[in-house]
């Protein structure tokens, strides 16, 4: 490739990195992750930063969240921990791994109290006490699951921080997929 070339390549490849320092996700009826670089009604807005470790000039990489500490919720529910610890924040699941859910509640939950889970913002179909359960085979995509505890007799209620979970699925061109054998 002739040297002016390369620089050319390379000047474009970082114009097109420098745009990319806003983009937009939200997470549509049926439950499918979007990003965009435009925004859309009830979109989370996340700001890309310059990243130190990186040697090239205009390399970014999206911020990082932080994982979420244990909280105290409402002083009416009293719980000295509330917290989704299984899956983990930003965990990666492969092809059928099952998905197994935990919160950690401290104390245990009250006869008059009920646990509502939500899968990308859709209510899951478990009991109202299930503490711990598991979700097989999800298809491609990022998850973001969220637990709410409601008094039924004040009618109080809150709702855990969200995880994000991703799911991938193994290539068909991959020497482990199973359409490979």
């Amino acid at each position: 490739m002739h040297p002016r070339q390369t620089w050319l390549a390379i000047g474009l490849l970082t114009a097109f990195t420098v745009q990319a320092a806003v983009i937009y996700r939200w997470v549509d009826a049926d439950g499918v992750v979007h990003y965009s670089d435009q925004a859309s009604p009830g979109a989370e807005k996340i700001v890309t930063a310059t990243s130190s470790s990186s040697g090239a000039p205009g390399a970014r990489n999206a911020t990082a969240p932080t994982a979420q500490a244990p909280r105290r919720p409402a002083d009416g529910l009293n719980y000295a921990e509330f917290s989704i610890t299984s899956p983990a924040s930003e965990q990666t699941f492969f092809g059928d791994d099952v998905v197994a859910v935990h919160l950690n509640l401290n104390p245990t939950l009250r006869p008059n109290q009920s646990i509502t889970w939500h899968l990308n913002g859709k209510q899951l179909d478990f009991p109202p006490n299930a503490v711990s359960f598991a979700l097989p085979h999800l298809d491609r995509g990022t998850y973001a699951l969220a637990a709410t505890i409601t008094d039924q007799q004040t009618s109080e209620s809150e709702s855990s921080g969200s995880v994000t979970f991703f799911v991938r699925q193994p290539s068909a061109l991959s020497p482990q997929s199973p359409l490979r054998k």
